[in-house]
């Protein structure tokens, strides 16, 4: 009550009060408040006559609030029509979780593209508006293309199940365009002739008759198995090109995938041109706009998690249980975090005395090219195009041969968060199609994850034209297990270190020193662990060492356990295919430990790159130091000790990018990782990332006059 009675000065306009208290709200309140405005606007006085202006004085705030938070007018529309295609997609999903069965799927999709709430005049209205300026607007036709490019997927996948493959694509454009065609008429309809409840009686019969048409799944001659072909992404859509392509299987069961179109000079080219023209619309942006579009392809990722985690096991053969948890969500952490560093990048002020000044600029480099391995596609993928899309570049993106999908899902989700259009491109290929890109003028930047031979290949090619270069080459790292170590945890770090992924991580600890008064104790442990380990289907979850990447590399492996026994190591538990049941089909290698390995071994010298472990026994600390740096690799290495001091020490010591102190393969985004010697060049990830995606640039201020001695 006291308040009530203060003077006239300390009451503030009404407007500005209200701004003001609006301010201190929480952001997405304030977000949901201006969009609910726009939506009651375009309701009721159309496309045309709904300014910022006239959408702030309905939500009770100043115009520079608006545009604050959405740029513009087309800033804001676009915003809107994303809210209202959320709302569909959180409805459908929600729908589809409670559908059992294929046919109760697609009513769920029908239920929710058709629910009383999309119907009622208001909602009506507003998706008609901005229907009718789809054509006009590439901003809302990009919306406009995921929403219905969503609802397509969701049929196409319920379908599947009931009509043969050839009919099911055909079929969800059939019910889509009875659905859009049911509203459509309600919408035009003066009198309401259609309502929610009768749109779905019509459009639950047309379903019903056209799959009682078509060829059921399963009959003889529907099992059409002609893979569909991928093509490259390119300038925010597929692009037709040569024609050549090559197929990708499944590791665990052999079975084609996908037909993927190869990139050749014409789509690089292509890809460079787009890139260049992208990257000018999205360098001109501030480091907000760009992470605040980051930031919404990383929780689109989330959102599809098991969708993409699902993808990536069929490609890699890695377990679901790994994909699920790390693969995908890894990448949407990545992008979260330099989302939040966009905003931040900056150049520095210096101060030259009273008559000039200095200052610098933290620019991008422009286009720039990153060159994908096989065994963690999609996070790789986002480990190098977030910070170079954070600080303003354009990337052209390789995935590797053997995985190619889900970096085509990260374009297509790119796109649909807002990336311009040749922000992010994929191409597809081989050997040949990198090498184009690594020896292109028009590129500025090359980052490889392979190994060691492609790394030096794409060094040289990038050499004729002073390229930038981050390298994340292979290794054969160590991890040092001394006497005082906990034994539980310095084993469950052994495991991971050598067969998480089957063994296929570029900075496992193979080489496991462990301190000789220990050794028996920890290998007793190492190998009951070991022999519990499930070795099965990738998309079980309860399996837990899947396939390898193919039935090459398989080989490969094997040979390298077939030199193991024949130089002398002793095999405690694996070394093996697995071939038990449906698994013969597929690139399995059982979890496998040598014991008595001496440093000269093959399984100890060379990257094997699968489920090896070769176990070595120590004496003293500078005795292992010596051999853990005897190799030409320093990607990592880790120590297991109780004595914290040692740990640094032994650390500080050791020729590696990356370390551990009791643990390992534990990558944190914000920790740079990279390797020394010839595990790499360059750093990914952390802030140090910045510094390879980036490239100053001096300003000299004068404040005076120029004196000349002439």
């Amino acid at each position: 009550m006291a308040r009530a009675t203060a003077s006239p000065p300390l009451a503030a306009p009404a407007l500005c009060a209200e701004d003001d208290a609006r301010r201190r709200e929480p952001e997405d309140v304030r977000r949901r408040q201006l969009i609910e405005a726009t939506i009651d606007s375009l309701a009721e006085v159309g496309f045309n006559a709904s300014t910022l202006a006239q959408i702030a004085r309905r939500a009770g705030v100043s115009p520079g609030l608006v545009a604050h938070y959405f740029g513009d007018k087309d800033g804001l529309l676009e915003a809107t029509l994303r809210f209202l295609s959320a709302r569909i997609a959180r409805d459908t999903a929600s729908r589809l979780a409670q559908a059992h069965g294929p046919r109760a799927r697609i009513q769920a999709v029908i239920e929710a593209n058709l629910a009383p709430e999309e119907f009622d005049q208001r909602t009506s209205s507003v998706w008609l508006a901005f229907w009718g300026q789809v054509l006009h607007s590439a901003r809302l036709r990009r919306v406009q293309k995921v929403y219905q490019s969503r609802m397509l997927s969701n049929l196409s996948h319920a379908l599947r199940g009931l009509v043969a493959p050839q009919e099911a694509r055909r079929l969800a454009i059939s019910i889509a365009a009875v659905i859009d065609g049911l509203w459509l008429r309600s919408t035009l309809s003066a009198t309401g002739e259609t309502s929610a409840a009768g749109a779905l009686t019509v459009a639950s019969a047309f379903v019903d008759s056209q799959i009682a048409a078509a060829v059921p799944a399963g009959a003889k001659g529907s099992a059409m198995t002609v893979p569909s072909l991928h093509r490259n992404h390119i300038a925010g859509a597929y692009i037709e090109g040569s024609g050549r392509s090559f197929e990708t299987r499944n590791p665990a069961t052999g079975e084609v995938l996908a037909k993927i179109e190869i990139a050749g000079e014409a789509e690089v080219d292509a890809a460079v041109a787009a890139a260049r023209a992208g990257q000018k619309v999205w360098a001109a942006m501030t480091g907000a706009e760009r992470g605040r579009i980051l930031r919404r392809v990383a929780d689109t990722l989330r959102a599809r998690n098991d969708e993409l985690a699902r993808l990536e096991s069929l490609d890699t053969g890695k377990p679901i249980q790994e994909t699920s948890v790390v693969d995908v969500l890894s990448g949407a952490d990545c992008l979260d975090y330099y989302a939040g560093i966009a905003p931040t990048l900056s150049g520095e002020h210096i101060d030259l005395g009273p008559s000039a000044f200095g200052y610098t600029r933290r620019e991008p480099l422009g286009v720039v090219a990153g060159i994908g391995a096989w065994n963690y596609p999609l996070q790789i993928a986002c480990w190098k195009s977030a910070p170079a899309l954070a600080c303003g570049n354009a990337m052209i993106f390789k995935p590797a041969e053997l995985t190619p999908l889900t970096a085509l899902k990260l374009a297509e989700i790119m796109s649909e968060c807002g990336v311009p259009d040749g922000v992010f491109n994929v191409v597809q290929g081989f050997a040949e199609t990198g090498q184009m890109l690594t020896r292109h003028p028009g590129i500025a930047k090359i980052s490889l994850t392979g190994e060691v031979g492609t790394g030096k290949r794409v060094m040289a090619d990038a050499s004729a034209t002073l390229k930038h270069v981050t390298l994340e080459l292979g290794g054969k790292s160590p991890l040092i297990v001394f006497d005082d170590a906990d034994l539980d945890d310095a084993v469950s770090a052994a495991l991971l270190a050598n067969f998480y992924s089957a063994g296929e991580v570029c900075s496992n600890g193979t080489r496991v020193f462990v301190h000789s008064a220990v050794h028996k104790a920890f290998l007793e442990k190492l190998v009951a662990r070991v022999k519990k380990m499930v070795v099965g289907d990738p998309l079980d979850p309860a399996t837990q060492v899947g396939a390898l990447i193919s039935p090459e590399h398989m080989d490969k492996v094997l040979s390298y356990i077939a030199k193991g026994k024949a130089e002398g190591a002793k095999l405690l538990v694996g070394g093996h295919r697995v071939t038990d049941g449906a698994l013969a089909k597929g690139a399995f290698v059982a979890p496998t430990v040598f014991d008595g390995c001496a440093d000269g071994m093959s399984i100890v010298r060379e990257e094997i790159f699968g489920p090896v472990m070769a176990v070595l026994s120590f004496e003293d600390e500078d005795e292992v130091i010596a051999r853990a740096n005897d190799t030409p690799f320093g990607l990592a290495a880790g120590v297991f000790t109780r004595d914290l001091a040692r740990g640094h020490r032994v650390i500080a010591q050791l020729e590696a990018g990356t370390c551990w102190i009791n643990h390992y393969n534990i990558t944190p985004i914000e920790l740079p990782f990279g390797g020394a010697k010839q595990s790499g060049l360059g750093r990914e990830n952390g802030k140090a990332a910045i510094e390879h995606y980036t490239q100053l640039k001096s300003v000299y201020v004068n404040l005076g006059r120029v004196e000349a001695p002439y």
